[in-house]
């Protein structure tokens, strides 16, 4: 029999998970326009640094208050390794494309990563995925053609570097399913700015002098150093929310929230760059979040089933 102070309690965690998760699609947007603003003046390369080595800095401390050890099992170190190098490269490619693509475009083309993850697991790791979700899967990657037919037009090859994100953002959330059940998230966060920054700083050192436009660093102007301090800021603060959002809700209750970072991402992006999405654009947005939408509902029916299947004593 279930208390009466239980349901409440309950609900005021779910609520406080559903908090999280739309703090994180109001500050996640924050991190792209840092990063946009300072793609101006700085390379791609030193902005992706800037972004985990201020993770790194802001985790550190929590680690020492909270008590939380930094080690982790051997068998987990080349997992980390792996998960930082896929974030990394989801990083660089977003940022390069935003530096030229409107916020809302280059967010809609990596909002295939959850298609890519369901597709993943049904044909790579063998996980029952229903005929509905893959077609609702493939409906995505039609809208994500519509996002990037008119940004190939009028951007050229940079349109597809998005997709580029979306693929290596998938397999780390495809890595980060099994890491987030043995490694604490905040000790998580700081191993992964940790170990990222040990890839891009190396990096920077070495393409100093080269010219290159993507990766030879330079010294940011007072204004450039905020946009990059407040890059790796959002970008911890919002990772940590839906980290913590997470603990605090069920996934199949947070998932539908993610979508509302789109419009947020679109309100900024007109706000401050006055960029907006044309019509054909737009449409693809539609259809991305549609589906999206509908994959996570048969998710919903296919757990009430296989929870009423369970409950139902054999004959």
């Amino acid at each position: 029999m279930t208390s009466a102070n239980s349901i409440p309690q309950s609900t005021d965690r779910i609520l406080v998970g559903v908090a999280l998760m739309l703090g994180f699609c109001l500050t996640a947007p924050l991190l792209d326009v840092a990063a946009k603003l300072a793609s101006a003046s700085v390379p791609v390369g030193q902005i992706t640094a800037a972004r985990f080595v201020v993770q790194c800095a802001l985790m550190a401390p929590f680690i020492w208050i909270m008590g939380l050890s930094l080690r982790v099992a051997k068998d987990q170190v080349m997992v980390l390794v792996f998960r930082s190098l896929l974030l990394v490269f989801a990083t660089f490619c977003f940022i390069a494309a935003i530096r030229v693509m409107p916020l809302a475009d280059a967010l809609a083309i990596v909002f295939v990563a959850p298609f890519i993850v369901l597709l993943v697991g049904k044909f790579y790791l063998g996980e029952d995925v229903g005929p509905r979700r893959v077609g609702a899967a493939l409906v995505g990657f039609v809208g994500v053609l519509f996002v990037i037919q008119p940004s190939f037009a009028a951007f050229g090859a940079v349109a597809i570097i998005p997709l580029g994100a979306a693929v290596a953002f998938a397999f780390y959330i495809l890595v980060t399913r099994g890491l987030s059940r043995r490694v604490h998230p905040v000790t998580l966060q700081f191993h992964t700015g940790l170990i990222a920054s040990l890839f891009c700083i190396p990096a920077l050192i070495v393409a100093h002098g080269s010219g290159s436009d993507l990766f030879d660093p330079v010294w940011p102007t007072d204004i450039a150093l905020l946009w990059l301090l407040g890059a790796g800021f959002f970008a911890t603060v919002s990772h940590m929310m839906m980290t913590y959002a997470l603990s605090f809700a069920p996934s199949v209750t947070l998932a539908p929230l993610q979508y509302f970072e789109l419009p947020v991402a679109t309100l900024f992006g007109y706000l401050v760059f006055n960029d907006f999405p044309n019509t054909l654009s737009l449409l693809g947005i539609a259809i991305i979040i549609s589906a999206g939408l509908y994959m996570i509902h048969r998710e919903r029916v296919t757990a009430r089933q296989l929870v009423t299947e369970r409950a139902v004593p054999p004959i």
